[in-house]
């Protein structure tokens, strides 16, 4: 009897609880939008607090009141065995609503000081990351970041290979390019690539000129339209910029700030 005992006890392993938190390593999924951010280094989990609060006010600021909070869930009291399925299948559903609800979703990558933001509708990730750094480089906004660096906008991702490249080029360059009545563009590529050998920058480029075709024409210091092609690991994403992105610090909001300072500085000095 002991031994049948001590059989079961090794080959059984007891039930545990799940841990009750909300997680937010989603996977970022062809057709998503959304917006990555470059971070300090080994500051990744303080900027995502940080950039999710700056994120939250201006969707207020200029959609409204479209934000849902997060599925948090407190430690109550010990559960008896008849309530922990009742409980398990509560938390699932309000992790799945908050997923579905929230307007930004961090979602985890696996890339020394990157993160991303999933986001829905109505967000729009290019306008919205536009209109935060022209607040920040027309000083009508106060620094609210610490750790955050570049912001760059990705209206539509897809996986990290040729076919996938020419979808999601063909989706985001329509609006733009190929609408009826549309004027010639001058336009400029900028690729980033981390942790991907498969993919290659001068392919990039020209896969992504050879779809935007006549009658526009590329020019890399007058550009009217800036081509963001971004690729992380196994993951690519692109969006349309305006003229002003070098003037806006390529969207470098920690960039910004400091070259407003500076010139604040330089204006205090000479008024004295």
């Amino acid at each position: 009897m002991l031994l049948i005992f001590v059989l079961f006890s090794v080959l059984v392993k007891p039930w545990q609880m799940p841990k009750r938190r909300f997680s937010s390593a989603l996977s970022i999924n062809p057709g998503d939008a959304g917006i990555w951010a470059t971070c300090d280094m080994h500051k990744e989990g303080l900027c995502t607090i940080e950039l999710k609060e700056l994120f939250n006010e201006y969707a207020r600021l200029i959609y409204g009141d479209v934000t849902a909070s997060d599925a948090t869930v407190t430690d109550d009291a010990p559960l008896g065995s008849d309530d922990i399925e009742a409980e398990i299948n509560k938390e699932v559903q309000d992790l799945q609503t908050a997923k579905h609800e929230a307007v930004f979703v961090p979602v985890k990558i696996d890339v020394q000081c990157v993160l991303f933001f999933k986001t829905r509708e109505p967000v729009e990730p290019v306008s919205f990351v536009h209109r935060i750094c022209s607040d920040a480089m027309n000083q009508t906004t106060i620094k609210q970041t610490r750790h955050a660096r570049r912001l760059t906008p990705m209206a539509r991702m897809g996986k990290a290979t040729e076919k996938s490249l020419e979808e999601v080029a063909k989706a985001v360059l329509a609006p733009v390019f190929h609408r009826d009545g549309v004027s010639a563009q001058k336009f400029a590529i900028r690729t980033t690539i981390r942790n991907n050998h498969a993919m290659k920058r001068d392919d990039i480029i020209k896969r992504v000129a050879d779809l935007v075709g006549e009658p526009h024409t590329v020019d890399l210091k007058n550009y009217n339209q800036m081509i963001l092609v971004d690729v992380y690991r196994n993951i690519l994403g692109m969006s349309i910029i305006g003229s002003d992105f070098e003037e806006l610090k390529r969207f470098n909001i920690a960039e910004i700030f400091e070259s407003t300072s500076t010139v604040n500085a330089l204006k205090r000095t000479y008024e004295r």
